[in-house]
Parts: structure tokens; sequence; C-alpha cells
């Protein structure tokens, strides 16, 4: 097996690939790891557990529960919130662990473990790597150094959780969205109350459509990987905009009144303007990943906004904002960032900012993304092939190097292997979409040749 923490925490196949095992021997882990790294040092520890609706992050929620506690853990068992609202939990409450079961945007049948350290952010890379090294080392058979009587950890429900997120969201608004119509798709997912909630209290006349989560539907034909309901339910209701979300909320995709889908690049680009604005974003630059699209580098450039790129993975956006004391960054995927108001992306938030942009600006959301042209981008992941060979393989590299000298200076190629998934992903812009397509075609057919 390589390594058990990607990009997003632990994620694969629940009760295949994520066990109920695997989910509580993490858990100890974390809990002797953090321990031993002085967390917990003076006082009884206290961690924050949330999941999405998931059919299987109940039995999971139940293996890192009695996990932590038969580590001495105490644990606050928030139920179903999203992702940055047990990350927001984590900083408020002073806990010294946050965890969320969640595998986000990907299918029902998967999930996933993510921690937070105190103050909700996440974890090292060399945390986790120690973590992933003390699971192994017990899971062979060591023993763990079991604390008794009084020194097991104690559980109880944390139903404030929801209340105490959804203040803190309409507390960060620059101002209210009184006078909008709003279509909302929860994907089934984590934010099917909270998102709806904070709109409403924002003063949106709000319409919800995947807000009803049965454990099996999350992420089924809707929220922010399938936009094709909400752009429907946009123009049937005549709403000003749409937000959809994933399965944890942790993403923000949007639809203006048209139903033309607004991406993350578009979104992290009217954001990034409306701050500078406000005079909120520091030093006048914003983190993005080598993914977005090259026509949101030429909106920042034409608009005096400085842009660092980073790997693609929110962690990175993070630690790169975090380093410099940047106030925005994102993803093209939706994730983005608002360091003053949250430790990890959060699509309620995301979205609610966007809205309050469209209703304190006065213009529709189409008019304030078009300060971005889009160039053609053309995606493909290839699956079954060894992801672990892309930076090595030399008739790869050549095959790579053959596409940038057709595309010359009008686009460009990255190829990077999923952190998340078992695939490569092949991205290629170009100023045709026909060129795009034909020479990310050919590079995907480089993929399998040269790593099936």
């Amino acid at each position: 097996m390589g390594r058990l923490f990607g990009t997003d925490g632990v994620r694969g196949v629940a009760n295949a690939d994520l066990t109920a095992e695997m989910a509580l021997g993490l858990s100890v882990a974390a809990a002797h790891v953090l321990a031993e790294a002085g967390t917990f040092e003076g006082h009884r520890p206290t961690a924050v557990v949330g999941r999405d609706p998931r059919a299987s992050g109940e039995f999971l929620e139940a293996a890192v529960i009695a996990g932590l506690a038969s580590a001495g853990v105490d644990v606050l068992k928030a139920g179903v919130l999203p992702t940055p609202a047990v990350a927001h939990l984590t900083g408020a409450l002073g806990a010294d662990l946050g965890v969320m079961l969640s595998a986000s945007h990907n299918a029902m049948p998967d999930n996933g473990i993510k921690f937070f350290a105190r103050g909700g952010h996440k974890l090292a890379d060399e945390l986790e790597d120690r973590i992933e090294s003390v699971y192994e080392e017990h899971r062979t058979g060591a023993p763990w150094d079991r604390p008794t009587g009084s020194g097991v950890g104690r559980v109880r429900d944390y139903d404030e959780g929801l209340d105490q997120y959804v203040a803190h969201l309409i507390g960060v608004l620059p101002n209210r969205l009184d006078g909008l119509k709003i279509v909302l798709d929860e994907a089934h997912g984590a934010a099917s109350r909270v998102s709806p909630e904070a709109f409403i209290r924002a003063g949106a006349e709000v319409v919800t459509i995947g807000t009803a989560p049965d454990g099996l539907n999350i992420n089924d034909g809707c929220g922010s990987t399938h936009l094709g309901l909400l752009q429907a339910a946009v123009r049937e209701h005549g709403a000003d905009l749409g937000i959809a979300h994933d399965g944890d909320a942790d993403r923000c995709l949007a639809v203006d009144h048209t139903g033309a889908e607004v991406d993350g690049d578009q979104i992290l680009a009217v954001l990034a303007v409306a701050m500078r604005e406000r005079s909120a974003l520091r030093s006048d630059t914003v983190v993005a990943t080598v993914m977005s699209n090259l026509g949101f580098k030429l909106a920042m450039e034409r608009e005096g906004i400085s842009l660092v790129q980073t790997a693609v993975g929110d962690r990175y956006v993070l630690e790169a904002m975090k380093e410099h004391g940047f106030a925005l960054g994102g993803e093209q995927s939706g994730h983005v960032i608002v360091l003053d108001h949250a430790t990890t992306g959060d699509g309620t938030l995301t979205g609610l900012l966007l809205a309050a942009r469209v209703a304190e600006s006065g213009r529709t959301l189409r008019e304030l993304a078009s300060v971005m042209e889009r160039l053609p981008q053309v995606l493909i992941n290839v699956k079954d092939v060894d992801k672990s060979r892309v930076a090595t393989s030399a008739d790869l590299a050549a095959a790579v190097t053959d596409a940038e000298r057709e595309l010359g200076s009008t686009g460009r190629v990255l190829l990077r292997s999923s952190g998340t998934e078992p695939l490569v992903r092949v991205m290629v812009e170009a100023a045709d979409l026909e060129q795009a397509r034909a020479v990310a075609g050919r590079l995907a057919d480089s993929v399998k040749s040269a790593l099936g």
C-alpha cells in the first residue's frame, strides 16, 4: 500500500479500502502522535468529530469516536456538518483535534478521514506521516499504552454546532442579501441544513434542491459536480444566481441568472476585486494553483493584483497564504479560502460572499464574472495507469514537449497524478477549443501508452 494520506486526508471505498478497523487505528494513532508532540500537555484533551451524511459515515464515526475515547480523548460528537464547520468549531471551542468523515465530491461508496489540528488547521505533512507510521507499527502487533478508569475519554453530543457555525458566517458578511433570489443545490450533503439557514438569515429569498440526504444520494447527479439541475432551477425560478456545494461543502461553484456556469477561478476573481476595494486583500495578492485557467492570470494582471501559484490541493494554497500572510486563495474546483474567516475551503462562506458582492454592487453575477475570460481548457482523467511514474517517464516527457511546442505561447499543458483518486489528469489550454481537444486527446493516449 502507498501512502495512506493524500492531499485531503485518507480516502477510499468505505468498508473495503477504509475500514472501521483503520478508522479506529488512525484515530488512536493521531491521539498518541499529538500527545507526543505536546499538544495535550497540561490538560485533558478534547476532539470535535463531524461527518457528512453518507451511510458509511455512521459506522466510521463510531469507530473514530471509540478510538479517540480509548486513547483518553474527550469527544464532542457534532453530527452531520460541513468540513469547514468542523474546522471552525475545532478552533472556536479550543479543541485539540478535529476529525471530519467525508469523501467530499466523491461518489457515495467512498469515504474519508480528515484530521484538523488545534485552531482548525489541517495537519502538517510530517504529522500525517508520523500518524501513518505509528498506525502501521501498532496494526502489526505493537500494543498501545491504554488509559483506564477515569482516564478514558468521555463522549457527548454537541448539537449547538450548527447554530454556532451559522452565526459565525452571518457575522463576517460585509452586507446583507436582501432582494436577491438564490437557488441552492446542497448535493444531498453535509450543508443541507446549514447553507439554506445561513442564506435565509442573511436576507435572501431561497429556493433549495438537493437537501434531502438519505445516506445514499450524496453527490448523485447534483451539487457542484453536476450543475444541470441547478442551471435549470435558476432559469425556472427567475433567480439572480445559483450556488452549488459538494458533499462536505468545502467547495462552491455558481450559476448566473442565465444558467451559465461560474467556476472557481471566476469566483476567486470576483472576490479578489471586491476584497481589494475594501482594502481586505492583503498585499493585493491572491493565491491559486497551477490548474487555474490562464484567463484568470491575465485578468489579475489587468486588475493590478499579484498572483502566487502553488501545487494542486487547497492545503498547498493554504500553506502559501499562511507563510506570506495573504488573505484570499483557492482552486478552479471551487475551494476558496478566506483566511481571515476560515482555516479551510468553505463553500457556504464563499457563496455568501459572492452573493453579497452581487447585492452590494447592484450588478449581475454575469457582469461581475466577466472580469475574466476563460480560455478553452480541456481536462481528461486517464484511469487505470501507474500514476506514480508521471514525473519519471521519458516517453511521456517527450510527448509533453511536443505538445508545448505546438501550443507555443498561446496555451499550456499540465499533467498530474490525482491526490485523491487512482488516475492521471491531463489538462490542456489553448486559444482554440478544437486545438485544445486534439492536443489533450493525443496526450491522454500517450499517458495510457507510457503508464498503462
